[in-house]
């Protein structure tokens, strides 16, 4: 098995991490995997790896309470419609890219779960990296002193950069890394990298006080997670991966909407979800992106 559990070091590795940043900088898109699809009607074996927006903490029926993981997931619902004969997911809700390698509680390291006969992998990872809890811990806090400004935007620029800008970039290598981890260890699987869906209003419009940021905090909020997005869509590609965009297909249900539309939970949750997450709807939306993504097969796109 090749060695996937160090970075990347040496010249071949500044190569690879510098022509990457490059891609990334311009955002250039590079075409995906052109292998054939596999046959239809064989058994199938699929893993899924992530963290809570892949697990689905609070939304019932709860199978795993260490990692809160749903079998209403977006990963449970892939593996009933596909017919997975075996099915193995192993995403949890506070799993960086670290904990691909690294037992997260009593749970082993995630990639563990992979092997050789393994034929389809959907990877969720990122948000935690790019530290989702604590940007929306932070907004909220100085939202609620300044609710008609950018006091966040403010603060995460204030050392004359963006702040989260750079830690999306700083991500796009630990992504690299899981995905060529991915392939080394289920060199024969089908592997997708999943986006993060709609979590903020698209049109950059705010709901204070039920999502306490700044009024003019929520498009840069929207638009650092549309940059997380590209980032993964970007380095997908470069890894032979294919990327599910679950952000397009939710623009409407984000966590300013009414009850009975959203799909994302605000801060205090109507439905059995957790904060700023996806609801059994939101995770359902997710599910048939995966699914509209397999059915098209690999190959661009």
């Amino acid at each position: 098995m090749a060695n996937d559990t160090h970075a990347p070091g040496g010249a071949r590795g500044r190569r690879r991490t510098g022509v990457l940043g490059a891609a990334l900088g311009g955002c250039a898109l590079v075409a995906a995997s052109t292998v054939p699809a596999a046959a239809q009607g064989h058994e199938l074996t699929y893993v899924s790896l992530g963290d809570s927006y892949t697990s689905g903490p609070l939304i019932p029926r709860q199978t795993d309470a260490d990692c809160a993981r749903s079998d209403h997931n977006y990963p449970s619902l892939v593996a009933a419609q596909r017919e997975a004969t075996v099915f193995k997911d192993v995403s949890c809700a506070g799993a960086t890219t670290n904990e691909m390698w690294k037992p997260q509680g009593t749970d082993a390291p995630q990639l563990d779960a992979l092997g050789r006969d393994t034929d389809l992998v959907t990877v969720q990872i990122g948000g935690n990296d790019v530290g989702f809890g604590s940007i929306i811990g932070t907004c909220a806090r100085l939202g609620a002193q300044d609710p008609t400004g950018n006091p966040c935007e403010r603060s995460y620029k204030a050392g004359g950069y963006d702040r989260l800008a750079l830690t999306v970039l700083e991500t796009a290598p630990k992504i690299d890394r899981v995905l060529r981890a991915v392939h080394a260890r289920a060199p024969h699987a089908r592997v997708v990298l999943v986006g993060y869906p709609d979590l903020l209003p698209d049109d950059g419009s705010g709901c204070f006080p039920s999502v306490p940021f700044g009024q003019r905090d929520f498009p840069y909020l929207r638009d650092t997670e549309k940059r997380l997005n590209l980032m993964l869509r970007l380095v997908a590609a470069w890894n032979r991966a294919e990327y599910v965009d679950t952000y397009g297909p939710t623009v409407g249900h984000d966590m300013c909407k009414a009850p009975a539309d959203r799909w994302i939970e605000p801060l205090q949750p109507a439905s059995p979800a957790a904060p700023a997450h996806p609801n059994a709807k939101g995770e359902a939306a997710m599910a048939q992106a995966v699914l509209d993504r397999l059915e098209r097969g690999r190959g661009r796109g």
